[in-house]
C-alpha cells in the first residue's frame, strides 16, 4: 500500500473534481492526497504535506484501497452525538 497505482482515466477525473469541488475540507485534503500518491509521492512526503500522522495516512490509504471513492469520506455515527431529543429541542426553541 505505497503507493496508488490503479487509477483509471475516469476515476482519476473523479477524484480531481472531489479535490476541486467538495464542500468537505476532509474529502477535499483525501482525495489530494490519492492524486499526489498515484504520481509516485512517498508515504512520509504525504505524511508532510498534509501534517498528519503515520496511523492517519495508512487509514487513508487503506479507506481508499477498500472503499474507494466512498472511502474519502467521514463514516456516519461520528463525532459528538446529540443530547437533546426532539421534543426537547422543540421545547428549547419555542
Amino acid at each position: 500500500m505505497k503507493f496508488i497505482t490503479d487509477l483509471k482515466p475516469e476515476t482519476i477525473k473523479m477524484v480531481e473534481r472531489l479535490y476541486k469541488q467538495s464542500k468537505h475540507h476532509k474529502v477535499r485534503q483525501r482525495a489530494h492526497c490519492i492524486l499526489l500518491s498515484f504520481q509516485g509521492f512517498s508515504f512520509a512526503q504525504l505524511m508532510k504535506i498534509f501534517d498528519v500522522s503515520r496511523k492517519t495516512m495508512y487509514n487513508w490509504l487503506k479507506a481508499w484501497s477498500e472503499k474507494k471513492l466512498v472511502g474519502l469520506y467521514d463514516e456516519a455515527g461520528r463525532g459528538r452525538k446529540q443530547i437533546f431529543n426532539p421534543q426537547q429541542k422543540e421545547e428549547i426553541c419555542s
